[in-house]
């Protein structure tokens, strides 16, 4: 087998945090008494102060909607070739899974850091919803 080798943008992947803010994620119908804005605003300034060690984007609905808000951490480039794999995290709801998810981000994410218990706990399958 030969070895696999990425050129271009792929090589400087970081870790990336996607965002769902479709039809349930994001909703104050469906959760209120979260400042949703507040979350991403958060996510977005973490982003930035990274400096490019990860990053954030935002996306319709992901489909998990019972487990909403929905936010999936994929590994970066380097996290990729050492195993990691996007790690699905639902009910994140509050400030702690919010900073939980930022710490681990900084950390590297997935194949690089080691996912907090908390957030283990908070892990969805996407395929069984």
């Amino acid at each position: 087998m030969s070895p696999v080798v990425s050129i271009g943008a792929a090589a400087r992947r970081p870790c990336t945090l996607v965002v769902c803010r479709g039809c349930c994620c994001g909703d104050a119908r469906k959760n209120p008494g979260i400042d949703h804005e507040w979350q991403l605003e958060r996510l977005r300034s973490a982003a930035a102060a990274s400096r490019g060690r990860f990053a954030l984007r935002t996306t319709d609905c992901l489909g998990p909607c019972g487990q909403a808000n929905i936010v999936v951490v994929q590994p970066s480039h380097e996290g990729r070739r050492r195993g990691g794999r996007p790690a699905w995290i639902g009910f994140v709801t509050d400030d702690e899974s919010v900073d939980g998810i930022v710490a681990w981000a900084e950390a590297g994410g997935p194949g690089i850091a080691k996912m907090s218990p908390t957030l283990e706990l908070q892990l969805v399958d996407p395929r069984t919803v």
